[in-house]
């Protein structure tokens, strides 16, 4: 069985844990506590790990050009696909 509960901190509460007692009573059970977090915000919390990705960022190769310069570069590519 899996259950999942979305809850805010405010909500934890004696209540709560006896009726998740009762629902997994005579069963082990696995508890993971995770907060509302996107994938930056997750990967940017560690110190370490940010400098080294942004470091990685940065070494990147890059090209820059004018909105003229993409536009004749994208119907060259165009022209190339339709051969």
């Amino acid at each position: 069985m899996e259950a999942m509960f979305k809850i805010l901190p405010s909500e934890f509460n004696e209540s709560l844990f006896s009726q998740i007692k009762k629902m997994v009573e005579g069963k082990s059970v696995t508890i993971i506590i995770s907060t509302d977090m996107d994938e930056t915000d997750y990967l940017t919390s560690n110190p370490a790990n940010e400098k080294h990705l942004l470091r990685s960022m940065a070494s990147e190769p890059y090209i820059t050009f004018t909105p003229e310069e993409f536009n004749k570069h994208v119907k060259i590519l165009l022209k190339q696909k339709s051969l």
